[in-house]
């Protein structure tokens, strides 16, 4: 926690600095900690990045308060990657090194990470498959953000390794004080047959490969998945047209859909999703990441009958501040006469 520690140190002279308000950041540490937080009355809603454990504890903390309030929960995604034929077929190998790179990036410690590939069983697939085995079987040893980060990782490798449906394509054992690279593949009738260990999260750089034998059951494999960050498609522009089918699906079960870029690059800016469906997010109907993040933690208050001087100058017929307002369903930055 020392790294931490000054870290949080830097934030709070910036803060002074700048002049912003006392208070605006604190960094608390310790068992029981978060528990505390979440029951003081003085807490009006929780924002949270962590396990799916940690995040539905948190979740029933807060729904059994006296007042309960809203939990906006990060928690675990797979981030599902969907290769379409004409990319593997035009550009296999470039796939191939760019998804190992996202994979490992940051010691794969990016909750938009990109779990899952599916992929349509063909001699591109093959051939791009052996591509991606040899290139994740080329990445050196990371250091992990702390060792318990690195010990529930190598839980989670254990428990692909372990798995009788799941086979280790490449990766060095799991051994030392680094993160080693891992590839795997399972077969798709686990994803259909509700297999949990293909559902859950492994924080770290490794991901799973599943071929799927038609459309038809790239439809289901799809539409089996829980609710997630992201979701990738890489395709040629006859690949995006043919398979304008997979958007509606992936609609309803991501709140960000790439085409043709890698999910661990997410900008701040306006249209950032950084949310998802359950379990995702606790909550999908916001997001964490972007300007619209404030959202989570603003509550509308309605004004009737209240003399003009009395209201908040943003409400004012004057707009004082200059602001560009809804008046009477018409958008408009002018006065109201």
């Amino acid at each position: 926690m020392a790294t931490a520690d000054l870290v949080a140190s830097a934030i709070i002279r910036a803060a002074e600095r700048t002049h912003m308000p006392k208070g605006v950041f604190n960094m608390i540490f310790g068992n029981g900690v978060g528990e505390g937080l979440v029951k003081h009355p003085a807490i009006q809603a929780v924002g949270f990045t962590g396990s799916l454990n940690g995040g539905n504890a948190l979740c029933k903390m807060a729904a059994e308060r006296p007042q309960p309030i809203p939990v906006f929960a990060e928690m675990s995604s797979i981030n599902p990657v969907v290769l379409l034929p004409g990319a593997l077929q035009a550009r296999g190998e470039t796939v191939a090194k760019e998804l190992a790179g996202s994979v490992v990036m940051g010691a794969g410690q990016f909750c938009t990470n990109p779990g899952v590939v599916i992929g349509l069983r063909s001699p591109a697939f093959s051939a791009f498959l052996e591509q991606l085995t040899e290139q994740m079987g080329a990445q050196a040893p990371q250091t992990m953000l702390n060792a318990g980060g690195l010990r529930s990782y190598s839980k989670g490798v254990e428990h692909l390794l372990a798995h009788p449906g799941v086979t280790h394509l490449a990766g060095k054992p799991q051994e030392g004080k680094q993160a080693q690279a891992q590839l795997f593949k399972a077969d798709v009738s686990l994803l259909l047959n509700g297999d949990q260990l293909l559902q859950e999260e492994v924080f770290g750089p490794t991901t799973l490969v599943i071929e799927v034998a038609d459309d038809a059951q790239l439809k289901d494999a799809l539409q089996a998945l829980r609710g997630q960050l992201t979701a990738t498609v890489i395709g040629e522009p006859s690949d995006l047209s043919q398979y304008s089918w997979l958007q509606p699906i992936l609609e309803e079960k991501v709140g960000r859909i790439l085409f043709n870029g890698y999910p661990t690059g997410v900008e701040v800016c306006e249209a950032m999703v950084h949310g998802g469906p359950y379990p995702a997010t606790s909550d999908a109907r916001g997001t964490s990441v972007g300007t619209l993040a404030i959202d989570r933690f603003l509550r509308p208050v309605c004004y009737q009958n209240l003399a003009d001087s009395q209201l908040p100058p943003a409400l004012q017929n004057a707009n004082p501040l200059g602001l560009r307002r809804l008046v009477n369903g018409e958008w408009s930055d002018q006065p109201v006469a």
